[in-house]
């Protein structure tokens, strides 16, 4: 897998984006990593914020910030025009630019001049230099639960780490496995499964958690979803590659269509979990969901519990969301269901 060390501290550099969904490399640094983030550096027209103190990059400079860390995520992976000259003036003074997209700045005749001016670098996150091998289809040792989702972005990478906090706080073996720019960011380490050659994408999934420790859990975090038309591919790939032991699919209760086709609306929750244990039980017939995790910012905070208990009777699943009610209740249905109970485990 890839290992990866920011210079800290850092800014997040937001450009000019108007979407906040663009900004949500920058939101989980800001979340997971604030004691090593300085603030945030915008363009002029920017209207994202993500309540990080505003810095021009001479500011960023002057309080020793020793990266740039390109915070957002555009469709595709593109970078704009107006980002450059910032980007060479970050290079040209020492800063290294931790790029998350899919496009190689090193390969950019700009940026290239301005690293032979400096001592900043270019790291690119989303880059897979290694050879990836074809999935084996082999059950390795160790537990696994992969995060999956009715859309992109819908909380996936929030779930897989606030779970894992939780299980480690609960004393109980478990690793969070980065398969984004984003979580590889967090973790130091991980695998960007979305730049994986289509027909390796089960076998780095493979890689990303090998065999374990019996009552180790790696906690995947999912990519895409099976009904996005755009991205399903990788997450059926990372889906088998995975062999899931439990799944925690996620929804954000403010989306109703898919973000990339929004003609086509999203899945009813059971109709989601029902398709990924389908397609899961191709690799792993005894996989099971074990909870969901509802993004509910958006709703006012009276109904938000209504609506997460509604949920819950009508799934018959424990139903939180996990950046404001914790995991707890993921982790105890987890053992639970696979029949290790929590007093147990702590007494190990």
């Amino acid at each position: 897998m890839s290992t990866i060390q920011i210079k800290s501290p850092y800014v997040i550099f937001l450009g000019d984006i108007q979407d906040k969904t663009l900004a949500k490399t920058g939101a989980g640094l800001a979340k997971w990593c604030e004691p090593d983030v300085l603030g945030q550096v915008r363009l002029s027209n920017c209207k994202v914020d993500l309540n990080l103190a505003d810095l021009t990059l001479e500011q960023a400079l002057e309080q020793g910030a020793k990266s740039l860390v390109i915070g957002v995520a555009p469709v595709g992976g593109s970078i704009q025009a107006s980002w450059l000259p910032t980007f060479v003036k970050a290079l040209e003074n020492g800063m290294d630019i931790i790029n998350g997209l899919h496009t190689d700045l090193a390969t950019i005749p700009d940026l290239v001049k301005a690293q032979s001016r400096g001592t900043g670098r270019v790291i690119n996150v989303r880059q897979v230099t290694e050879e990836m091998p074809i999935a084996t289809g082999r059950k390795r040792q160790g537990l696994r639960l992969l995060t999956v989702g009715t859309d992109c972005a819908v909380g996936k990478k929030y779930t897989a780490l606030e779970l894992t906090r939780a299980l480690n706080a609960e004393h109980i073996n478990a690793t969070f496995r980065a398969t984004g720019q984003t979580g590889i960011m967090i973790a130091g380490e991980g695998l960007p499964i979305d730049s994986v050659v289509s027909d390796f994408v089960s076998g780095a999934a493979e890689l990303i958690s090998p065999d374990n420790a019996a009552d180790h859990w790696d906690i995947i975090e999912g990519q895409g979803s099976l009904f996005n038309p755009s991205f399903s591919a990788v997450s059926m790939g990372l889906l088998h590659g995975s062999q899931p032991d439990a799944i925690v699919l996620c929804h954000d209760v403010a989306r109703e269509r898919v973000s990339t086709c929004p003609g086509y609306p999203l899945p009813a929750l059971q109709n989601c979990i029902d398709l990924h244990l389908q397609c899961a039980r191709i690799v792993n017939p005894n996989v099971r969901c074990i909870g969901v995790s509802i993004n509910t910012s958006s709703l006012e905070p009276r109904t938000r519990r209504a609506y997460l208990d509604k949920i819950q009777a009508e799934l018959g699943l424990p139903c939180v969301d996990p950046l404001v009610d914790g995991c707890d209740a993921l982790v105890t249905a987890l053992f639970e269901q696979f029949h290790q109970p929590l007093g147990q485990l702590h007494a190990k």
